[in-house]
């Protein structure tokens, strides 16, 4: 038996004016995910909670059966360190380091104009010849996603951090950061220094006076977010008894594979947003199953619509990920015992631009099992079916047969 897991980030939503009281997922043409739920079970998935941050790092850590209220440090920081080979000692503290947009004050956009990474790579290097020193250390990533490590156990994650995607068109000064107690003024001092220290050297670096000339949206602050401290998370096979792999081309998704023990797939192309490469990741997700019995796909494009706030966009992502990608692997996997799952991580509705609490939708087909009576995806008609509403933790065990 083969099990592959595939996850569109951010895909629920809720009903939408524009969309005549329809979510994205209910107007989308998706005959593969309604075939997954006309076939197998379905029903919906609580991944986020109030009392923890309302993170993909959370969400995804249910999902793959990890509850975050024992192993997690704080935030993704050293997940997406992790991916990028980056080794934390134990008083190390990793953050996220988004290259943003300011502009007069305000954060306008949190991925910089989704700047290429060939660009992002130039102004993170000249960040490090500004700022770094034995213990501030930066760290280029992928587009506007990079990592800043802090090696001294002088620093604290005792510090509130707002996600960019959560603070768009508000105020900078507003929403730096601050210290959650004593332990953390010095971390948050030192934070809030390179942030506004970093625009004026940004702001004149070539990559942005070309950016500005063709009209695109310059990278022209930093802004740190997400720190926590190295994890101690036990291995998939361990827990699982599958040897398996994960497909992503966003780090925080690498990261915890890496530290899970799952096997990470390079597909070229793959961008963490509506270009990525699907056919590439389809063809490496059954290329990776002829020597292991599972693996875990993401797609990050949905989620980067909704925190655009682009109906648009978040129904072609749907849609792309359907046709391009799900419908790929079921045709190649016709015949064959498997068991396949598609759900969100979480909901990035539209309105709100920002991932909620809402349950999310969850189908899984067997070839060895019944299936319910639901005819398609989408979050209306996942509450009809017959799994009701599952805690995150359990999704894994419910893929397994449990």
């Amino acid at each position: 038996m083969k099990y592959i897991v595939i996850l569109g980030d951010g895909m629920s939503d809720r009903p939408l004016r524009k969309l005549n009281g329809k979510t994205p997922l209910e107007v989308a043409k998706k005959p593969n995910m309604d075939f997954i739920a006309r076939n197998g079970r379905c029903g919906l998935l609580k991944t986020l909670s109030e009392d923890m941050p309302l993170g993909s790092d959370i969400a995804n850590l249910r999902v793959l059966g990890y509850d975050p209220r024992r192993y997690y440090t704080g935030g993704r920081g050293p997940l997406e360190a992790m991916s990028m080979g980056i080794q934390l000692r134990k008083d190390d503290i990793a953050l996220r380091c988004n290259l943003i947009t300011e502009e007069n004050g305000i954060l306008k956009d949190y991925s910089g104009g989704h700047i290429s990474t060939e660009e992002a790579i130039e102004l993170i290097n000249l960040v490090e010849e500004r700022f770094g020193t034995r213990e501030i250390k930066f760290h280029p990533g992928v587009g506007y996603r990079h990592i800043l490590v802090l090696r001294s156990s002088r620093y604290s994650t005792a510090i509130r951090c707002n996600p960019p995607h959560d603070i768009m068109g508000k105020k900078i000064a507003d929403n730096l950061i601050k210290p959650l107690n004593e332990s953390g003024r010095e971390t948050s001092r030192l934070l809030n220094k390179l942030i506004l220290r970093s625009k004026p050297i940004l702001e004149s670096h070539p990559v942005n006076l070309r950016r500005k000339k063709k009209g695109k949206l310059i990278a022209n602050m930093l802004w740190f977010w997400g720190a926590g401290k190295r994890l101690e998370l036990p291995r998939f096979k361990e827990r699982f008894g599958l040897n398996g792999a994960l497909i992503s081309a966003v780090n925080l998704l690498r990261g915890i594979a890496v530290y899970l023990g799952l096997d990470v797939i390079d597909v070229p192309g793959a961008t963490g947003y509506l270009d990525t490469n699907y056919e590439g990741k389809a063809e490496m997700a059954m290329e990776a199953l002829e020597t292991r019995d599972f693996v875990y796909i993401h797609v990050e494009a949905p989620d980067e619509a909704g925190h655009e706030g682009d109906v648009n966009k978040k129904i072609k992502a749907i849609e792309d990920l359907d046709k391009r990608l799900i419908g790929k692997i079921l045709n190649s996997l016709r015949g064959e015992e498997l068991t396949i799952a598609v759900l969100p991580d979480h909901a990035t509705p539209i309105e709100v631009r920002t991932h909620t609490t809402d349950p999310v939708p969850f189908a899984i087909y067997s070839t060895e099992r019944k299936g319910d009576s639901v005819e398609s995806y989408s979050e209306r008609s996942a509450e009809l079916g017959s799994y009701g509403i599952k805690e995150g933790t359990e999704f894994m065990n419910l893929l397994l047969g449990g």
